[in-house]
């Protein structure tokens, strides 16, 4: 016997909404995101949703996405034991980050026993990217099948700094050179890294993001044409990055939406090119005092990279907020992943979120936020140009603010932080935070300062 219910028309959940909303108005579950896009409480055919279908391109050895793994160090022989142990408990790819990504010595120690024909390795440099690049390609000794990622990206650090040591003209140069010389000689690597994180983490929209991402990608583009690659090359040399938060409607929606420009910007180019998107994990949304709550929104977050169709997924150590995660929250990290992976089968579907008309017109409307927001960018001379005059960063500020004020008055929540506080929480282990490198000299902007929405909170609590 086979049961059927029924399909309640939108006139009749009209009534219904009504009833249990008793003496409010069925327009207050209508709110704005900071965008100023609406999310409605009923998405269904009646109201003209475009069915889309943007699912990951990649197939990472039989998996579904790449398990990628960030390691953040600065003796090389700390790194070169997290990097193997990492890989031996199911990391298929490594972030290099902290001082060994900078140092040519100290980077081979730190790889030392790493197959880069099997295992991918990235580095997370900044502005002193093109240093490290030579080390890494020194280090992979011409192999040409090494998965390297140089992961070049100096506008992100230029932006979350403020400063440069020249020109960002010419560090976008050094880079675009430095891919251009190693393309032959590794054609399993990419080069560029494309990320909005900066604008994430300093309290950002998901429209503005999205929009730096694709300037960014854009900027470098153009770098690397004048460096003598073709367009397509660029293309397909690039990765994408974003953040991923635990607001995982969103966060899968956001990656849905970048594909949907990411082929806008290869048609402006005249090629096509797929997509290749890393996801981290959002640092803005992590606690400190009390770091367990963090397992959950870690766990949202890469969800939503992996049903959200990310290439990889990189999720930070719970305890990131208050230093540099040690080997317990790491291989929580990596195990978190494990069970989206092997035991929750995230991946098995392309593009699961597809047909739902609510993701669908998500993205939709993200897709043409972002979108808009690049074509701002570009109109005001490039991203070089709108951080330089200080037109990005008022608009990530006011985002920021609305994000601050929904938290503070009580219509956004952090578990942990503002509901359900745990007034003795147990503590975590952590290693010492290294120290960034100061930088100054040949060019200046304001800075997008990263955030901790988390921190006012605590703060207030420890001062009672």
């Amino acid at each position: 016997m086979s049961l059927t219910f029924p399909t309640p028309s939108p006139a009749e959940w009209r009534a219904l909404a009504e009833k249990a909303l008793k003496d409010r108005p069925l327009e207050s579950l209508v709110h704005l995101d900071p965008d100023g896009l609406a999310v409605r409480p009923l998405y269904a055919a009646a109201t003209g949703v475009e069915p889309l279908f943007a699912a990951r391109g990649s197939d990472a050895y039989g998996r579904a996405w790449d398990l990628r793994t960030l390691v953040e160090a600065d003796d090389a022989g700390e790194a070169n034991a997290a990097v193997l142990a990492d890989l031996a408990g199911g990391a298929a790819s490594v972030l290099l980050g902290g001082g060994v990504a900078r140092d040519a010595a100290g980077l081979a120690r730190a790889l030392d026993g790493v197959a880069l024909e099997l295992a991918a390795v990235g580095l997370d440099a900044g502005l002193e990217g093109p240093a490290a690049a030579e080390a890494l390609a020194a280090t992979a000794k011409g192999a040409p099948r090494a998965k390297l990622m140089f992961h070049l990206d100096p506008l992100s650090a230029f932006a979350e700094t403020g400063a440069a040591p020249r020109a960002m003209e010419d560090h976008l140069a050094e880079a675009a050179h430095t891919a251009a010389r190693h393309a032959a000689a590794y054609p399993e690597a990419t080069f560029f890294l494309a990320s909005g994180r900066v604008a994430h983490e300093a309290g950002g929209s998901i429209a503005q993001e999205l929009a730096f991402a694709a300037a960014n990608a854009v900027a470098l583009v153009k770098a690397a044409t004048a460096a003598g690659m073709s367009a397509e090359q660029a293309l397909r040399g690039m990765v994408l990055g974003v953040s991923v938060d635990q607001t995982y409607f969103d966060g899968l929606a956001k990656l849905r939406a970048l594909r949907l420009m990411w082929r806008s910007i290869g048609k402006a180019f005249g090629t096509e090119a797929p997509a290749i998107i890393e996801t981290r994990s959002s640092r803005r949304m992590l606690a400190a005092r009390d770091p367990w709550p963090n397992l959950l929104r870690l766990t949202a977050a890469g969800f939503a990279g992996a049903v959200g169709g990310a290439d990889a997924v990189v999720l930070d150590g719970f305890t990131r907020a208050a230093g540099r995660p040690g080997a317990f929250a790491r291989r929580q990290a990596r195990n978190t992943q494990l069970v989206l992976m092997e035991e929750s089968h995230l991946g098995r579907v392309d593009d699961p979120a597809a047909g739902s008309w609510f993701l669908d017109q998500r993205t939709r409307e993200l897709a043409e936020a972002g979108w808009e927001a690049f074509r701002i960018i570009e109109a005001e001379g490039g991203l070089v140009e709108a951080l330089r005059g200080g037109l990005v960063q008022p608009r990530v500020a006011r985002a920021r603010q609305a994000l601050e004020h929904a938290l503070g008055g009580g219509n956004e929540h952090l578990v942990g932080v503002t509901k359900f506080v745990d007034p003795d929480p147990r503590p975590a282990p952590v290693e010492p935070m290294g120290h960034a490198r100061a930088t100054e000299g040949g060019d200046a902007c304001a800075p997008l300062t990263p955030i901790r929405l988390a921190a006012p909170f605590e703060a207030e609590g420890a001062a009672r």
